[in-house]
């Protein structure tokens, strides 16, 4: 006969915490990661899926709290893939985070920093200025949902309010499935994108099928009441267009207000308008900047430190993959009068095709590279010869790899590391670190 895996509990301590915001328990020599718990925890446990390695497991009793546990602030929680960490203390969540910045630069990278940099720290709540909310018509619900997806599931979670997107957005959720629900296109519409500046938010819906004039009509006021620019998008991002023509720009502003990014409502930016201001001030610090240095900015995007660092540089440039982005980065320095910042498009992960500016040397280089790092183009730094390289990144793995190359492979030292709070209650860890030549 089977056994019922739902049938049996156990006991363990919590002893780690992973990567993914579930607890670490051993139990007869088998790791065990039980959502919901955390780390110095005494806890009651169901497994519910055995696996040859590990088993998972659900929460069923705590027997003895850990003192960084909090009560989470979103009714959701738990249910909302959106948030992994809200029962645990801000405190505590960074300095797990801090923790898992070095376990890899140990790990994988097999470098320490000389000095770890204190934790850049911001907003808790309200932060989240770009997102993407699933749309779904529930036929057996008989209504439609919106938010984020389920934790560990692929269905939709009800959710009503996220205490996460920045303000007035909260209860967009709730406000885009009742828009929703009185389309005739409710079901061709599986998503909409929420991108909000400093002054101004847009609201890109994904239509599968071409709106009616009664559609339009309602998605027009829906935006009018909630004071948002509304575009449609019936395809690829090519097809994005506004609702109305007129709207205007999307913005933010950083380096105390001297620069003005402009952007798209698809263009990416960093979610974290604050702990954005702090990381481009941090980076500055961090590169030293002389005004007669030339500076190279790779995966530039809109220019969002290349403008700040150009005004305290003989020369910064921006090499982007994107050409749109290069674009808007070019109108971006024009718009700001900052004559010394110059743009190039160019896979940053085909150094083999890269074009002459690839062949100067540059001062200091700055890096802000997507997950999978820059492990392709960190040869191209003994052409470059920076004294100085700030490298920030999303994923402290392909960094602690990374790392390990600037200081074995090209002689580097890494000087400085630490964790930025990008994403409060979230799992994600976002870095910067500091390598200076040894030459």
């Amino acid at each position: 006969m089977a056994r019922d895996l739902k049938a049996e509990f156990h006991e363990a301590e919590v002893i780690d915490l992973a990567q993914d915001g579930r607890g670490v328990a051993r139990v007869a020599g088998k790791t065990v990661f039980i959502d919901g718990a955390l780390p110095g925890e005494q806890v009651r446990f169901r497994i519910f899926k055995r696996r040859r390695q590990f088993d998972e497991a659900g929460l069923v009793e705590i027997l003895s709290g850990s003192p960084d546990r909090t009560e989470p602030k979103c009714k959701h929680f738990g249910v909302c893939g959106g948030c992994s960490l809200q029962h645990l203390t801000p405190q505590a969540q960074i300095l797990a985070k801090q923790r898992q910045l070095l376990d890899a630069f140990e790990h994988i990278g097999r470098v320490s920093p000389l000095r770890i940099l204190a934790p850049l720290l911001g907003p808790q709540w309200a932060y989240r200025r770009r997102a993407r909310l699933g749309v779904k018509y529930v036929h057996k619900k008989g209504r439609v949902l919106a938010g984020f997806r389920e934790r560990h599931k692929p269905y939709l979670a009800d959710i009503q309010r996220c205490e996460i997107l920045v303000q007035p957005h909260s209860n967009l959720a709730s406000e885009l499935a009742a828009l929703a629900e009185s389309l005739s296109i409710r079901d061709e519409l599986p998503q909409v994108e929420v991108a909000a500046g400093d002054t101004h938010a847009a609201l890109v819906l994904r239509v599968m099928a071409p709106p009616t004039a009664a559609d339009l009509q309602k998605i027009s006021e829906f935006g009018a009441a909630k004071g948002v620019q509304i575009f449609l998008q019936s395809g690829g991002l090519d097809t994005v267009r506004p609702l109305h023509e007129g709207y205007p720009p999307l913005s933010y502003a950083v380096d105390e207000g001297r620069v003005i990014i402009e952007f798209g409502p698809v263009d990416f930016i960093q979610i974290n308008r604050e702990i954005n201001a702090g990381m481009i001030g941090a980076a500055i610090r961090l590169l030293q900047p002389s005004p007669t240095d030339e500076l190279l900015d790779l995966f530039c995007g809109l220019g969002n430190f290349t403008l700040p660092l150009a005004r305290r540089t003989r020369r910064a440039l921006g090499v982007e993959g994107e050409g749109g982005l290069v674009a808007k980065a070019r109108a971006n320095a024009a718009r700001n009068a900052i004559g010394n910042a110059e743009f190039a498009a160019e896979n940053l992960f085909e150094p083999e095709k890269f074009g002459a500016w690839s062949k100067h040397h540059y001062d200091l280089v700055l890096l802000d590279p997507p997950r999978a790092g820059a492990a392709e183009l960190l040869p191209c730094l003994r052409t470059w010869l920076p004294r100085r390289v700030v490298y920030i990144s999303c994923h402290p793995g392909s960094l602690a790899r990374d790392a390990g190359i600037l200081v074995r492979d090209l002689g580097f030292t890494l000087t400085d590391a630490g964790v930025m709070d990008m994403f409060p209650h979230t799992t994600h860890v976002e870095s910067i670190a500091v390598f200076e030549s040894r030459a």
